[in-house]
């Protein structure tokens, strides 16, 4: 019974450090300086903005998918950034070091 105990704790804690693992990992990438950037519920100006991202905020790219053509700081594209569950930024206003696609197309 005790092994079997063991056995749970470690698969906790594999669990656990492929999570940490890959938060670690997850790279955050600078908004233009002096903006306050709309946050979007889908890849467009079109859709309901859900916040508005502060001066100086980093965020996360899980993937990207092409969607309304917007002109910016980093010049015009219709690259839109999945920065959480429902929430895009147009690319133009994110410095990702390219002016392609640097995450995965969005599914």
């Amino acid at each position: 019974m005790s092994v079997d105990r063991v056995e749970e704790v470690d698969e906790v804690g594999s669990a656990d450090a492929a999570d940490a693992l890959t938060t670690a990992s997850l790279t955050y990438y600078p908004i233009a300086p002096g903006v306050r950037l709309n946050v979007r519920s889908g890849p467009g100006t079109s859709y309901p903005v859900v916040k508005v991202l502060n001066e100086g905020t980093k965020v996360p790219i899980f993937c990207q998918t092409p969607g309304t053509s917007v002109s910016g700081p980093y010049g015009t594209t219709n690259i839109w950034d999945n920065i959480a569950d429902s929430q895009f930024v147009s690319d133009a206003y994110v410095r990702t070091g390219s002016d392609g696609y640097i995450a995965p197309r969005c599914a």
